[in-house]
């Protein structure tokens, strides 16, 4: 349960997160515009801060901190431009307000409407082909959809945490705000052994366990005869269906050879009606 606590802890101090306005004006292929940015790294919003950075050809020149309370220049255009700027009174008090009046209302709606939104995250265990002379079996546990992004990946041998061969990727984004990540663990197997992969997430009230159940030689052996009854009936069938074929194809071939042998014998075919006359 710490660990758990934990998570949502640090969750929420990585938590990272800019609102952003922007203005683009474009001459002659030159591009000048403005970044208004609210950053923040708590939920308490205690520690916002409002940046306005002016850009000219993708080189910031000049900006504005909320933290610092003025204009700072980062060219030599930059520090004339702050300069004036920050002998401008109106221009000050106008952006020293930003930080309640744009960034404080605006980040909290968008933390209680999104930012403090969690998914669960779902766990796949396999078993892989290891890398040639490892050790002879390795299991992957992949974790998928969750969200935020904060989470521990972590293997039990028989209750005990393993920390040898064990890899990790990187949580790695999907694109839609969820993400996924994959641990790696390289064994050797032992006859009655419990391995289980261990997820620790902000959104789970307790760590979620997922049990390796390794397959059994009965188990191998029953896919086997499955496999194989289903093949036997597969041919079956097929055959079946063969012979049939070729038996209506050859009823429906009867009638045109009878009527050929009848015409040389000299019958005259037409409608049930009608008789057969023999030649004279």
């Amino acid at each position: 349960m710490r660990n758990m606590r934990n998570m949502r802890n640090m969750a929420s101090s990585l938590l990272s997160f800019s609102l952003l306005f922007i203005t683009v004006h474009t001459a002659d292929s030159w591009t000048y515009y403005s970044v208004f940015s609210c950053e923040f790294n708590s939920t308490e919003l205690s520690d916002i801060e409002f940046i306005r950075s002016e850009y000219y050809n993708k080189l910031e020149f000049v900006r504005f901190s909320s933290s610092v309370g003025k204009f700072v220049g980062y060219t030599e255009i930059g520090v004339k431009t702050a300069e004036r700027w920050n002998h401008d009174p109106g221009q000050l008090a106008a952006m020293r307000a930003q930080k309640e009046m744009y960034c404080r209302p605006n980040a909290g709606l968008f933390y209680k409407s999104a930012l403090n939104k969690t998914a669960k995250p779902y766990v796949r265990l396999d078993s892989v082909e290891p890398p040639v002379g490892e050790d002879p079996a390795m299991l992957v546990c992949s974790v998928y959809d969750f969200y935020p992004k904060q989470i521990r990946v972590s293997w039990t041998r028989d209750g005990q945490e393993v920390q040898s061969g064990v890899t990790s990727t990187e949580e790695m984004a999907d694109g839609d705000w969820y993400y996924q990540i994959h641990s790696h663990l390289e064994y050797t197997p032992r006859s009655g052994e419990k391995i289980s992969c261990v997820v620790e997430h902000a959104s789970l009230k307790e760590p979620l366990v997922t049990d390796w159940d390794p397959p059994t030689p009965d188990s191998d052996m029953n896919l086997a005869i499955i496999i194989t009854s289903e093949l036997i009936l597969g041919l079956v069938l097929f055959l079946a269906g063969l012979l049939i074929y070729c038996w209506r194809k050859t009823r429906d071939q009867s009638p045109k050879k009878l009527i050929q042998v009848q015409n040389r014998a000299g019958w005259i075919l037409g409608p049930t009606k009608y008789k057969p006359v023999y030649d004279r």
